[in-house]
């Protein structure tokens, strides 16, 4: 005990005696440990904010009918949203699609509910406001243009339910969508008032949803609704479910190449400051080998150096890292990120490790040290 006391106060004593070499290794170290540790953060946590900026690109699955009626039950609709991980669920549209006229003019309706499909389509851009009440309606910006509707405008809703009766009915458009695709050729309603007008509850023709998981994840979802859900067919929206997967496995890679820049970096510097510090103790090892110090003893007095610097760096690193990853955060996403407890034992160990090997080298010029030869000052 006595001779691990002795040793552990030696090494102190070395640190203390070089402070200020020893803080330039040790700030070299706390600062790879910095940005290591929040790299680690950022790279587990990427996956979650990438998921949620690709959420505002629309959906990542649609839901479509298995038999060729081209109709789906809200029932076969519910059990296959029963299958998705709450947490990980954005928001989940059903679509039904009629033909109905606006001002006598024909055009593609659909009934949705505009609470879900501002969450599964937020790129959609609203002239006035979303429709509030059931006699309330949007319109394409197409169909605006032709028609002349503007927002807050009455608009005469015409067409044959299913039974063949005809209706007329005034509705207000609240809105315009403008989205730079089919949906400016649309009339939108809330799916419970088309579904009055209309007839026939509980048909829809689509489901698009919105869910914050990777494309395995999203692959392994759909085949599970595939198997246990009869009259829906899942699919996922490719352009947006693989986009995902090529932008997160480029920014890991970044995140991974800029972590083991730094950490090389690190060890250049911790290195260099070693071997200048055992040229500085060539007499003084040299003494200990006269006096019958074996070579293993100061390799490992060295060494505990290295891994006392790596300890203290990692551990101001790591209390920097999570700060450091959240501002990164902020910037680039605009978002928090979420503290990893994963990263504080990985970061930890990649500096005392990076800062042990840092050692070797001033370690085997330490040992080669001949001490006649630097005792006589050669």
């Amino acid at each position: 005990m006595n001779k691990r006391l002795v040793f552990v106060n030696m090494i102190l004593r070395s640190l203390v005696r070089r402070r200020l070499r020893m803080l330039a290794a040790f700030l070299a170290v706390a600062l790879g440990s910095t940005v290591l540790s929040g790299m680690l953060t950022l790279y587990r946590d990427i996956p979650r904010q990438l998921g949620r900026e690709f959420r505002s690109y629309g959906a990542n699955m649609v839901l479509v009918p298995s038999g060729e009626s081209g109709i789906m039950s809200m029932d076969e609709v519910e059990a296959a949203a029963e299958h998705l991980p709450p947490d990980q669920l954005v928001g989940i549209t059903p679509y039904r699609y009629e033909s109905l006229g606006i001002n006598r003019q024909p055009y593609t309706a659909a009934g949705v509910r505009f609470a879900q499909i501002a969450k599964t389509s937020p790129y959609w851009q609203v002239d006035g406001s979303w429709p509030a009440r059931g006699d309330e309606i949007m319109i394409g910006a197409d169909i605006s243009r032709i028609t002349g509707i503007t927002p807050g405008t009455q608009a005469r809703i015409s067409g044959h339910a299913r039974d063949m009766t005809p209706f007329a009915l005034d509705m207000i458009v609240s809105g315009v969508v403008r989205t730079g695709g089919t949906e400016e050729s649309v009339i939108f309603m809330e799916l419970g008032s088309l579904e009055r007008i209309m007839g026939a509850p509980g048909r829809v023709n689509l489901v698009e949803i919105s869910i914050e998981a990777g494309q395995d994840e999203l692959a392994a979802l759909a085949a599970e609704i595939g198997e246990n859900v009869e009259g829906a067919t899942p699919r996922l929206v490719k352009r947006v479910a693989s986009s995902e997967a090529t932008v997160l496995g480029k920014l890991r890679f970044l995140v991974f190449l800029v972590a083991a820049v730094v950490m090389g970096l690190t060890l250049i510097c911790v290195a260099t400051t070693m071997m200048t510090v055992v040229m500085e103790r060539r007499k003084e090892i040299g003494l200990k080998k006269a006096l019958g110090a074996e070579s293993g003893t100061v390799i490992m007095e060295f060494i505990a150096e290295g891994a006392v610097l790596g300890l203290a760096g990692g551990i101001a690193g790591v209390a920097l890292g999570y700060y450091f990853a959240q501002l990164t955060s902020r910037s680039v996403f605009g978002r928090s990120v979420e503290f990893d407890l994963v990263a504080v034992p990985a970061a930890l160990a990649a500096a005392v490790a990076v800062a042990v090997l840092a050692c070797l080298l001033p370690v085997k010029k330490a040992a080669e040290v001949e001490p006649a030869i630097v005792l006589r000052g050669e």
